[in-house]
C-alpha cells in the first residue's frame, strides 16, 4: 500500500480550555478524496488552518508527502505541493480568468511576470493558465474579469488557481458554500474528473455532494473523529446518525 500524502498523528489544538481538536488521526492516500464532515463548531477550519499552516498546533504532527511540515509556514507547505481554496472566494476582481490564474503559475514558476502587468501576454503563464482553466469548465470564460463570474464560477476559478501550483494535496475548504443546485452539480463533475490525479481534503456541509464525491468520510464531533470509513459505512453508523447525519440526510 502506498504511503499516505497526508498524515495526521494525535493533532490537538486548545484555545484556553477549549479544545477543538481533539488527538485527530487521519491519512490520506495518493489520489484519494476524503471528506471532513460535522456540525457548525466541530473544528473543521481549525483543522484544515492546522493543515494549511495558519494555526499551529499544541501536540501532534503533520506529514506531507513522508516530510514532517508541522512547524513550517504556509508558503513552504505550498512549495512541497500543498494547495488550498477558502470558503470566502479570493479571486481579484479586476483581473481576468487567466490573469488569475496566470498569477499562480507565475508563484509556482517564479517566471519574470511582473504583477501588475498583462499576463495574457506572457506565454510561459498563459499555456498553463488556459489549461487549468480548461480543467475547470472556464475555457470560454477566461477574458472575463473575475469579477463579473457567477460565485459558482470564482469558486471554479479558485480551483483553477490551485491546480496550477502543481499540488500533490488539495484542501478545499466548502468549496460548495453559496452556490445553487445547478452550479453545485458543475463543480461536483469537476471534481469526480479530477479524482485519482491529486489527493484531496474535502470539508464541506452539502451532502448530496460529499456521498457522490468522497472515496472516505470523516466525521468531526467537538474536535474528535468519530466515525471513519467508506461512505456508506459512515451513513450507517448509528453513532453518526445520532450526532450529525440525522439532521443532515433528513
Amino acid at each position: 500500500m502506498a504511503d499516505p500524502i497526508l498524515r495526521l498523528d494525535g493533532l490537538t489544538k486548545q484555545f484556553g480550555g477549549l479544545t477543538v481538536s481533539d488527538q485527530v488521526d487521519l491519512a490520506i492516500a495518493p489520489g484519494e478524496l476524503h471528506a471532513v464532515i460535522g456540525p457548525n463548531g466541530a473544528g473543521k477550519t481549525t483543522l484544515i488552518n492546522q493543515i494549511s499552516g495558519l494555526i499551529e498546533p499544541d501536540h501532534g504532527r503533520i506529514l506531507l508527502d513522508g516530510r514532517d511540515v508541522t512547524r513550517l509556514p504556509p508558503h513552504r507547505r505550498a512549495r512541497l505541493g500543498l494547495a488550498r481554496s477558502f470558503q470566502i472566494t479570493s479571486v481579484l476582481p479586476g483581473f481576468s480568468a487567466l490573469e488569475n490564474v496566470a498569477v499562480a503559475v507565475q508563484a509556482r514558476s517564479g517566471s519574470s511576470f511582473r504583477f501588475f502587468g498583462d499576463a495574457a501576454a506572457e506565454p510561459v503563464l498563459q499555456g498553463p493558465a488556459r489549461a487549468a482553466l480548461a480543467e475547470v469548465g472556464l475555457a470560454d470564460r477566461a477574458e472575463v474579469p473575475a469579477g463579473h463570474l457567477s460565485h459558482g464560477e470564482k469558486r471554479a476559478l479558485e480551483l483553477a488557481m490551485a491546480l496550477a501550483s502543481e499540488p500533490k494535496l488539495l484542501l478545499l475548504d466548502e468549496p460548495m458554500a453559496g452556490t445553487g443546485r445547478e452550479e453545485t452539480d458543475r463543480l461536483v463533475a469537476v471534481l469526480q474528473r479530477l479524482k485519482g490525479r491529486f489527493a484531496m481534503l474535502l470539508v464541506e456541509h452539502d451532502m448530496t455532494a460529499v456521498f457522490a464525491l468522497a472515496d472516505r468520510i470523516s466525521v468531526l464531533i467537538y474536535g474528535r473523529i468519530l466515525a471513519s470509513g467508506p461512505p456508506a459505512e459512515v451513513r450507517a453508523d448509528p453513532q453518526v446518525v445520532a450526532a450529525y447525519l440525522g439532521e443532515e440526510m433528513e
